[in-house]
């Protein structure tokens, strides 16, 4: 959703949609950036704003008392651009110590970071905090436009505080170490290459409570997407390549269930219901690249590896693009198609100058057939947690590296304890999976790098996401960036992480293009403590402090 306006009614007003939307399941994200920060004057009774910390105290209250259908607590996140004057309050939200009256531990909180913030850190230059009644049309610019008039307002004056950039970037690395919390997304580079930005006034304002969704919204639009995933394991042949035209197959039908999702769908919202009809997004993504790599024998961090998983992606998108196109020739593009900038001839891949895709003709051909016909769907791509739905399907989640080979996992399915069956496979192999890779398997956690009888190749294929480059994951992130029209929740993972380390980490997504960022997973966070082993242990089993696989 978009930020209510600077007024008691429209702030009161999205609650309620917030509500809404929440009793039916919707996970919300909701920007904050238009309200006025504390100290600002209000006219009307020459008085002084609080700023947006109480209201989102009412906020976090409500997501609280309004579950999920009945079934888990509410869920949402709050994002707010790095230049709302409120942003060091906003930062302490989720904190443990503190003012009570000012934290808020339902909220998820995000930063909607414009690429001149940035530049600033870059250069140890001041950043300029503002209240959002002095300039208002920041929330509505990005790109040259922003960084012109962001600059012109402090020109004039209009800051209440100036503040050392990388002052306030430490205090978000600091934020993301101890909570996980405080998602590092990027304005610009969600703006500059989302379809439905093609025209003045569209705007991304956030993404949504993943980080995976990127849609333009406002005051009379909320942005919805309609979900599914492909389980990449179910499309190896066997002879142990991908299976590319079952591939194909499963993605086009993916897409048309999903655009008749948008039809027949209960709507809580006017707004949802409008902007749904209109623009007609889905979010097609994928789970189980993992498996595929484990099947195919590749580390996680290899050049194969992310070879195979750009054109993994590039292929999804060629396939949902001409089912898309399919079901525009049948039914006619969505009532947007004008106002998206595939209408103009540029596809999703054509801001990305570096990208070689491997299938030249077939896009040859898409563009063609995609002048004539239009697209039924205005979106259609973006890579969710699918947290649960992987765990159904017995492959890992989305396109993550595992976190441990031998964890228990809780959701609201029941608890699993799950162990590395590919691991196992080949330790019987060669006849190495005995009572001693067992008990040493436990005593580590879940990691085989100590394990010095262990092959060191296998040892290198199966590295958890604590022990993977992070650069790696990253890399491999921008490098299907040019094959998602939205994002991808791309969790971060670093065992013990200091505030050098994330800053570096982070300033490294942003360079590479990456869109957003999702969780920062530390590695206390994801184990369970081990209990106190007594008397009986001498003849029970000892209790094993089993990784627990965040959800």
């Amino acid at each position: 959703l978009d930020s209510p306006l600077d007024e008691l009614d429209s702030i009161y007003d999205r609650y309620h949609q917030v509500a809404r939307l929440s009793k039916h399941a919707g996970g919300i994200g909701l920007s904050y950036s238009r309200i006025r920060a504390r100290g600002s004057l209000i006219r009307g009774t020459n008085g002084h704003s609080n700023g947006i910390v109480p209201f989102l105290r009412t906020l976090d209250a409500s997501v609280a008392a309004v579950n999920q259908g009945g079934r888990r607590k509410g869920a949402a996140c709050v994002y707010l651009e790095t230049w709302h004057a409120d942003i060091e309050e906003f930062l302490e939200l989720r904190d443990n110590t503190g003012e009570e009256a000012r934290r808020t531990h339902n909220l998820n909180i995000a930063h909607w970071i414009p690429d001149e913030f940035m530049r600033r850190v870059e250069t140890d230059a001041d950043w300029s905090l503002f209240s959002p009644s002095d300039v208002p049309e920041l929330v509505d610019l990005w790109g040259d436009e922003f960084d012109a008039a962001y600059r012109r307002a402090e020109a004039e004056g209009k800051a209440l505080k100036q503040i050392p950039a990388r002052l306030l970037y430490s205090r978000m690395m600091r934020t993301l170490a101890q909570t996980g919390n405080g998602w590092m997304t990027f304005k610009d580079a969600a703006n500059r290459t989302a379809n439905q930005t093609a025209e003045p006034g569209k705007v991304v304002h956030s993404s949504n409570l993943c980080t995976e969704i990127l849609e333009v919204t406002d005051d009379g639009e909320t942005a919805v997407c309609n979900l599914g995933s492909v389980n990449l394991a179910a499309h190896l042949g066997e002879d142990g390549e991908m299976d590319w035209a079952r591939l194909d197959a499963t993605v086009r039908t993916a897409v048309t269930f999903l655009d008749r999702v948008v039809d027949i769908n209960f709507y809580p919202t006017e707004q949802a219901g409008a902007s749904n009809s209109r623009w007609r997004p889905v979010g097609l993504g994928l789970m189980g690249l993992q498996d595929v790599f484990f099947r195919l024998r590749l580390p996680f961090d290899s050049p194969e590896a992310r070879e195979l998983s750009t054109r993994i992606s590039e292929r999804i998108m060629l396939a949902a693009y001409e089912a898309s196109a399919d079901l525009a020739e049948r039914h006619g593009p969505h009532p947007a198609w004008s106002a998206t900038r595939t209408a103009r001839g540029v596809l999703h891949p054509d801001h990305y100058p570096d990208a070689e895709p491997r299938w030249a003709d077939r896009w040859t051909a898409l563009r063609t057939r995609v002048a004539a016909t239009g697209m039924r769907n205005s979106l259609l791509l973006a890579i969710a947690p699918t947290a649960t739905i992987a765990s159904i399907a017995g492959v890992y989640e989305c396109i993550e590296p595992q976190v441990s080979n031998l964890f228990k996992r809780e959701t609201l399915s029941g608890e699993f304890l799950q162990v590395n069956t590919y691991l196992i496979e080949e330790l019987k192999s060669l006849g190495m999976w005995d009572a001693r890779t067992r008990d040493a398997l436990r005593e580590a956690n879940g990691s085989v790098q100590d394990l010095g009888w262990i092959p060191e190749e296998i040892r290198a294929r199966y590295r958890t996401a604590w022990e993977i480059p992070q650069r790696a994951l990253i890399d491999m992130a921008a490098a299907r960036t040019p094959y998602l029209d939205q994002s991808q929740s791309l969790n971060l993972f670093m065992a013990s992480p200091t505030i050098g380390k994330l800053s570096s980490m982070y300033a490294y997504a942003w360079k590479r293009g990456i869109k957003t960022t999702y969780y920062l997973r530390s590695r206390p966070a994801t184990r369970i403590a081990q209990s106190a082993r007594g008397t009986a242990a001498a003849t029970a089993a000892p209790t094993v402090p089993v990784p627990q696989q965040a959800t």
